[in-house]
């Protein structure tokens, strides 16, 4: 199972309004669960043979940022927010002794590691899809992140 797939099976679990999902096959078994109150219903879900190998680095949504307050349209429409490709938790650095792959005020380029998100044992270097300046960064380090949830304010260059 990669992780578009794994990515779509959560999408479903949390619209479908089921409690648990459990998945098992040969080499691998996932177990989604929610917080919502269990509705009783089930639905089949179409899931392919597993892959062996990792997945590769993941891209980054990149969507404009939208505005706080009416009054500060005109500031915060010029950023971009990088979100979340995966559930996952999010880690500023390669390893607690390493420094953060970027902070607030440094410049990236596409393509540059800017973060990495684990996800079932599996650490996933997010590359940036935008140049320009970190302007802010929106997660504690070490924290769980949704899929889709802004990560950072970019300044486009």
């Amino acid at each position: 199972m990669d992780i578009k797939q794994v990515q779509e099976l959560i999408r479903f679990v949390s619209k479908s309004g089921v409690n648990e999902v459990s998945i098992e096959e040969k080499d691998f078994k996932i177990t989604i669960k929610t917080n919502q109150p269990p509705i009783f219903a089930s639905a089949p879900v179409a899931v392919s043979a597993p892959v062996a190998a990792a997945p590769a680095p993941a891209a980054v949504s990149v969507t404009p940022a939208a505005p706080a307050a009416p009054s500060s349209a005109d500031e915060s429409s010029k950023y971009v927010t990088v979100k979340s490709p995966m559930i996952g938790t999010f880690y500023r650095s390669a390893s607690p002794d390493k420094p953060f792959f970027v902070n607030v005020g440094d410049e990236i380029k596409v393509g540059q590691v800017i973060c990495i998100i684990e996800a079932m044992k599996l650490f996933n270097e997010i590359e940036s899809e935008v140049s320009g300046r970190i302007v802010k960064i929106l997660v504690e380090n070490s924290s769980p992140v949704e899929y889709d949830q802004p990560l950072f304010l970019v300044e486009p260059a």
